[in-house]
């Protein structure tokens, strides 16, 4: 479970609905935008929205300031933004293709040839 109180809630919004692989990450060193991501996954539109707004709810109860949400037309992929903390709901498909975990991690990426020469 994630120490900031903010993502705990979020967690557990993502869990009272069934989200699977929720992944927390902390992205204070690589970002000025927010100190916690969370990612998670939903079977369906349906669910998608249904957590978005369960977790968009559950963080204004806890007190924190729900910037915006984004992504709701179609949600494939909702984003909910309550400024220290930013909650990603995505499809499977989706989450594989824009692989966030990778994108965010703290691990330098790997040069390529052509990069190390220029």
């Amino acid at each position: 479970m994630p120490k900031d109180p903010l993502a705990k809630v979020a967690v557990s919004a993502l869990e009272d609905i069934k989200a699977h692989d929720i992944t927390v990450l902390d992205v204070r060193k690589l970002t000025s935008i927010a100190d916690t991501l969370v990612i998670a996954t939903a079977d369906s539109n349906r669910q998608v929205k249904a957590l978005a707004h369960h977790v968009r709810d559950k963080l204004k109860e806890a007190g924190a300031s729900i910037i915006g949400v984004e992504g709701e037309e179609s949600s494939e992929w909702v984003l909910v933004d309550a400024g220290d903390i930013i909650v990603h709901v995505m499809q499977p498909a989706v989450r594989a293709y824009y692989n966030l975990e990778e994108l965010w991690s703290a691990r330098p990426a790997r040069r390529t040839k052509a990069a190390k020469a220029a």
